[in-house]
């Protein structure tokens, strides 16, 4: 599905839809440049999974968990950041890897095509984000099982 957001607003009000959709275990592997919405994005799913906390890029630490309020499957919330990943199979080492499809968890992973070759394609979820303007983004969300 493709979609146009035409400020910050619409554009976390699109990631709480995908959210509502979730049952545990999917990875949100979102890509695009710098700016183009993907934290906003990020925030909008905490948001629909109860998560209170200030949500921002975990850059420098690459990864932080939340645990999710109101959900009784979904557990938590872990969003990932490799803009700082010197090499792809620097995931590993990190054992991020280990909370990929859990049950209990949404992985959300920002800049994940550094590491396309590393996901599992089921419960995968593609988001690519296309900065057009300043305000307005062209998000493309697919589902790969």
């Amino acid at each position: 599905m493709e979609y146009i957001t035409k400020n910050t607003w619409e554009t976390e009000k699109l990631g709480e839809n995908l959210a509502v959709k979730l049952r545990g275990g999917e990875i949100i592997a979102l890509i695009g440049n710098l700016g183009s919405g993907k934290t906003v994005f990020t925030k909008g799913i905490a948001k629909a999974l109860g998560i209170n906390k200030r949500i921002t890029s975990p850059t420098f630490v690459f990864w932080r968990s939340y645990k999710v309020s109101h959900r009784s499957r979904i557990k938590y919330l872990c969003h990932i950041d490799l803009y700082r990943l010197p090499k792809p199979r620097g995931i590993l080492a990190l054992g991020i890897d280990e909370y990929w499809q859990r049950a209990d968890t949404i992985c959300v992973i920002e800049w994940a095509e550094k590491i396309k070759n590393y996901l599992s394609k089921k419960n995968l979820f593609l988001v690519k984000f296309d900065l057009i303007n300043s305000n307005v983004r062209k998000i493309i969300i697919n589902k790969r099982y």
